[in-house]
């Protein structure tokens, strides 16, 4: 935005980014039409804000994006997009930024293909983001019981022993540097729907799970070197809850919790972070079954 404060509180103002191949999909009148644009493949709406998957053809090439908008964000993040136009207070632009973020440093996500913030006069805010489709992917939530209904108990046992292995790495390396996904459920892991095969399941094949993992919906991702630990029991409570699936069993978590923990096991600090995590991971339980 290159407009001065009162034109933006005003006038509003419009901040795009997009990818360099995004015009030739999307043309050249994409701004005009992005919050308008209909996606009826996966579409889901609520509260002031959607998300669909939207296929777009050009040239005999085909892009499939996920395309999240929101349009009624709260008075104050207009505010802050009025006084401070760079910061990137909508939903779009800081999972954007947070893509790129995670991107840099080696942790597979999806690749981000356009965002934007439309901020109307008084500060009204909207915002989307085109987020590249993971094609022919699962969620892990989806990919643990289709694997255990499909390779024998053997071959299930060494698939998961893999899996469970760069999960932790996931979550280390995510924590290591005091960033929180704050969303850390299974859902939000996905894998190649080819990958649930007997090769990741033969330690001796060389095969491995390393990049293997994609995360998805890093909009609340967010680095907090003061109060971390609040938000590392949240992940890994969450991550403990969502794994109540077919095919996770008490062994599959434990190991998780060795790896994630490292040096660590078995010290004092790790039983009081474990015995955090259980009441979290109670909570969660008990919230949802009264819901």
């Amino acid at each position: 935005m290159t407009t001065s404060l009162w034109q933006r509180w005003l006038g509003g103002a419009r901040r795009l980014w997009q990818r360099s191949d995004w015009v030739d999909f999307a043309g050249a009148d994409w701004p005009e039409r992005i919050m308008d644009q209909t996606v009826t493949d996966r579409f889901h709406a609520k509260q002031g804000r959607s998300t669909g998957r939207w296929i777009i053809e050009a040239d005999g090439r085909r892009l499939g994006v996920y395309l999240k908008r929101h349009y009624r964000l709260p008075w104050w993040q207009g505010v802050l997009s009025v006084l401070w136009p760079d910061g990137d207070w909508s939903p779009g632009m800081r999972e954007r930024r947070n893509l790129e973020w995670a991107a840099a440093q080696g942790l597979p996500v999806p690749a981000a293909v356009a965002a934007g913030e439309f901020l109307g006069p008084w500060g009204r805010l909207q915002s989307f983001l085109a987020v590249e489709e993971l094609t022919d992917m699962l969620p892990l939530h989806e990919a643990l019981p289709l694997a255990a209904r499909t390779l024998s108990a053997a071959e299930f046992r060494e698939w998961k022993s893999g899996l469970v292995v760069e999960l932790a790495r996931l979550t280390r390396a995510l924590h290591d540097r005091k960033h929180f996904h704050k969303d850390w459920y299974l859902c939000h892991f996905y894998v190649r729907r080819e990958d649930i095969s007997r090769d990741l399941a033969k330690p001796a094949s060389g095969q491995s799970w390393r990049d293997r993992v994609h995360v998805i919906d890093l909009h609340r991702l967010a680095h907090h070197p003061w109060t971390w630990r609040r938000w590392q029991l949240k992940d890994l409570a969450q991550l403990l809850y969502s794994s109540e699936v077919e095919g996770v069993t008490a062994q599959d978590r434990l190991h998780f919790w060795r790896l994630y923990c490292g040096a660590a096991w078995k010290t004092p600090g790790e039983r009081w972070l474990r015995r955090l995590v259980r009441a979290k991971w109670q909570r969660y339980r008990r919230h949802n079954q009264a819901a």
